[in-house]
């Protein structure tokens, strides 16, 4: 059974930064291609950030080019999703998922990931 744990959401000030983790557990790590999601109160659920199963590529959504950054470490089966200069727009619980031997053509679809963590919640307000 492959279960998700995300933890690192909380509440913080325009321009602060945050570090999300997210903890994996059963399955293959390595084989996973691993995204970050965000849904915003009254949204859907929108794709974020992803580390590419085989070449460890990120990819990012343009909203959050240049501020959010996804790292990996398959030796200890964590990825991390570190945000800078959060404002209140990124409101929304962070969700991380994991979608098996996925294509770079199709990582930002949130239909592709096989498991999700149940998510943490970060609230940018001054």
């Amino acid at each position: 059974q492959v279960q998700l744990v995300e933890s690192g959401g909380g509440l913080v000030q325009p321009g602060a930064s945050l570090r999300l983790s997210c903890a994996v557990s059963g399955g293959t790590f390595r084989a996973y291609t691993m995204g970050w999601f965000r849904q915003a109160p009254g949204k859907e659920r929108e794709f974020v950030a992803a580390s590419h199963w085989n070449s460890g590529a990120p990819f990012y959504a343009e909203s959050v080019k240049g501020r959010f950054t996804i790292s990996r470490d398959n030796a200890k089966n964590t990825v991390w999703l570190e945000m800078n200069s959060l404002q209140p727009e990124y409101t929304a619980v962070y969700y991380c998922a994991a979608d098996s031997l996925s294509s770079a053509a199709t990582l930002r679809r949130k239909s592709e990931y096989d498991y999700w963590g149940q998510g943490t919640q970060v609230t940018v307000s001054s």
